[in-house]
């Protein structure tokens, strides 16, 4: 059984890679269907597949449905998606919410992948992972680790997608809930001088985080 228990409004770093370390994006395509899963998925009532809620948005009989504010499981507060492996800072808002989420991620962004790849198996490795985040120093430390994560384990690599655009610049229709970070700074430009900063010391102490991956 997973020692962590998940507590509604706390915050917790979640992580997850691919099995044997295998990459789990292998395009651009790979990489907005999971962002695209880490949105749809994440509301309190099910919606089936993917395939199944686009179907839904496009049918006149019930636009008026779909169109109205869902209530949501988390907040995501950052994320970064590299080729082998992802991590999220989420905010737990329902009961179970961040359980329902991943289980819902993990097995409709894998039968996605094995199909469109003519594979079966597992893609993950194993449960994901999380930390429960419980200061204010730590979330903003975690949040410059998850932000900049590419960084932070120089990967060269273009297929990686990650909020640090919407926290650096404010650019395109972010959907991660910024103002317990942001909040906190002066502005957006005090907040990328403050992770610039400290990225040299999580490069090189990466246990800081209390991780592996």
């Amino acid at each position: 059984m997973r020692k962590i228990k998940f507590v509604n409004e706390e915050y917790y770093h979640i992580f997850n890679r691919g099995v044997d370390k295998r990459d789990i994006f292998l395009s651009e395509k790979d990489l907005k269907r999971f962002l695209q899963s880490m949105q749809e998925f994440n509301v309190i009532k099910p919606i089936g597949s993917i395939y199944a809620a686009s179907f839904r948005k496009r049918s006149p009989l019930l636009r008026d449905l779909v169109s109205k504010k869902e209530e949501k499981l988390v907040n995501f507060i950052c994320y970064c998606l590299n080729p082998n492996h992802y991590h999220f800072i989420l905010q737990q808002l329902a009961d179970r919410g961040i359980e329902k989420l991943m289980h819902r991620l993990g097995l409709g962004y894998a039968s996605y992948f094995n199909k469109k790849n003519l594979r079966s198996g597992s893609l993950f490795e194993g449960t994901f992972k999380a930390i429960h985040i419980d200061s204010s120093e730590y979330l903003l430390h975690a949040s410059v680790y998850v932000n900049l994560n590419d960084e932070v384990h120089r990967i060269k690599n273009s297929l990686v997608l990650s909020s640090w655009k919407e926290y650096s610049h404010f650019m395109g229709n972010g959907f991660c809930e910024k103002s317990i970070i942001l909040d906190q700074f002066q502005n957006q430009k005090k907040y990328k001088e403050f992770a610039m900063g400290i990225l040299p010391i999580i490069q090189e102490r990466k246990e800081l985080m209390k991780i592996e991956t």
